[in-house]
């Protein structure tokens, strides 16, 4: 018995949860009408490939075998981690047709669970890391096409897919507080991903941030 998944073309042995459940995501968006999705979220394709974006960042997905690439600064690169194929694969396949922004924000933790709360407000090393150096914070932020916003000691609104906002604050922390990064999204985000999906979002989002943090280094 073959005890192994497809992953970016590569055989991948099932002891990796997560690349196990990325080929599983893959292989549901290959049961889906690819033209039903291309007019429900007006998709750039051709006969290979859907180009959606994420993040400002313009992908590929291979209409045969759902792998994803995105596009760098050399061309096409591999772009089939976790975090991308997850919330890309679940905006394309599960977002409403009747889907619309609010223009109102609702704070990550309010979407959630009493657990999923307190997950959220642990002492966090990344906000620490960008108090130091909020320029690397900023710069990552105006990369993915984000909008300074009034409120946080640092914020931005960054769209994430199909006209959907998150907004990133950053509040210093100080003696008595830590130094918090807090996640609010518009009010219907899950008319277009699922609550599990914004941390693979969230995920997604600070690895690009980090990036940042790490040129300075």
């Amino acid at each position: 018995m073959d005890n192994s998944v497809s992953i970016g073309g590569n055989a991948v042995a099932r002891t990796d949860n997560y690349l196990k459940q990325a080929a599983q995501a893959k292989a549901w968006f290959l049961t889906y009408d690819q033209q039903a999705l291309i007019r429900k979220l007006s998709l750039s394709h051709d006969e290979d490939y859907l180009y959606p974006v994420l993040f400002s960042t313009t992908y590929r997905l291979n209409r045969k075998t759902g792998d994803l690439e995105r596009r760098g600064k050399q061309g096409w690169e591999d772009a089939n981690t976790h975090s991308e194929v997850m919330t890309l694969l679940d905006l394309i396949c599960d977002s409403r047709e009747d889907r619309f922004v609010s223009g109102k924000w609702k704070d990550m933790a309010q979407f959630g669970h009493v657990f999923h709360q307190k997950l959220l407000e642990e002492r966090d090393p990344l906000a620490e890391r960008f108090q130091e150096n909020p320029e690397a914070l900023r710069r990552g932020c105006l990369a993915l096409g984000g909008k300074p916003m009034p409120t946080g000691d640092i914020a931005y609104a960054i769209e994430v897919f199909d006209g959907l906002p998150l907004m990133l604050q950053l509040w210093f922390g100080d003696e008595d507080f830590p130094a918090n990064l807090r996640l609010l999204w518009d009010e219907n985000a899950l008319m277009y991903l699922k609550y599990e999906t914004m941390y693979f979002a969230r995920d997604l989002l600070y690895s690009r941030l980090k990036s940042e943090l790490e040129e300075q280094v």
